[in-house]
């Protein structure tokens, strides 16, 4: 997957703005035009994402900058791992080191967390998949980020697929009745989910034909039953108060994706520093 340049540089510039405004009061009245030399170094062990994204908030406020990409998104790095290296102006680089880090830190937090969720359920039919629980604004990084750490993207937005949840259901009547007057208007290419609360929900899901079904909240015994009654006929998604510690039984029950907005909405920041090697001012 690569990130669109244009919407790489859209989000930097708008953290950039919010962080400098109209000058940094520190860098523009202390430092003259220095040239130095720093890095990035990793200070715990994870799965590296948006290294690139992070080296373009240098480029972009000094065009001169030499970044030197030392490991690749996807990648395991380890304590004491320097990642990228960059030979520039001192004050871009100072001016830059928050928001960089910012989102490397981030986007490497979700990949590291993606990756321990993946490893959860090897060996099961299931696979990770996010959510559009996303900070507004950072989802092509986030889910790119889950991709990173070997999970699966669910809709980028709403126009990807119709989901057809609980809310929908009650204001329109039942399942049956919002999956046909769907089916009557949505074109070929449109797939259809739709989200149950019991196995009664499950049936009529089923009964017209629901390409993929969300088992919400259900207990292991009932998606272990849901998985049985589907008998490969929709996919099943798994979704609701999923964590690292009960995602294997889930994966257990047999369901196709488990999805878990944790991945993107709250985890946490990996430590990543960076280090100077030669500052000059």
């Amino acid at each position: 997957m690569t990130l669109l340049p244009i919407y790489v540089d859209e989000v930097i510039k708008t953290a950039l703005k919010e962080d400098i405004n109209y000058i940094d009061s520190t860098v523009d009245l202390l430092l003259s035009e220095g040239i130095s030399d720093a890095y990035f170094v990793a200070k715990a062990d994870g799965v590296l994402s948006g290294l690139e994204v992070a080296a373009r908030v240098f480029s972009l406020l000094d065009s001169d900058m030499q970044v030197d990409i030392l490991y690749s998104d996807g990648q395991e790095i380890h304590t004491g791992d320097v990642i990228a290296r960059f030979h520039g102006s001192t004050a871009a680089m100072l001016k830059g080191e928050r928001t960089a880090l910012n989102i490397l830190q981030h986007m490497c937090g979700i990949a590291t967390y993606t990756a321990k969720c993946v490893k959860a359920v090897e060996g099961t039919n299931a696979s990770v998949s996010d959510t559009r629980k996303t900070l507004p604004g950072l989802r092509p990084l986030q889910k790119y980020s889950v991709l990173m750490g070997g999970g699966r993207n669910h809709r980028y937005n709403l126009t990807d697929a119709a989901m057809i949840k609980d809310n929908h259901i009650d204001a329109y009547g039942s399942i049956t009745a919002v999956v046909e007057a769907l089916r009557e208007k949505a074109g070929h290419m449109l797939k259809i989910e739709v989200e149950v609360r019991n196995l009664a929900e499950l049936e009529e899901a089923l009964s017209v034909n629901a390409d993929v079904i969300m088992l919400d909240n259900m207990s292991l015994e009932e998606m272990s039953k849901a998985v049985e009654l589907t008998d490969g006929r929709a996919k099943l998604e798994a979704s609701g108060n999923v964590t690292l510690d009960n995602i294997r039984e889930i994966a257990e029950t047999g369901v196709d994706i488990i999805s878990l907005g944790a991945l993107t909405h709250s985890v946490t920041a990996l430590d990543i520093s960076m280090k100077w090697a030669n500052a000059q001012i």
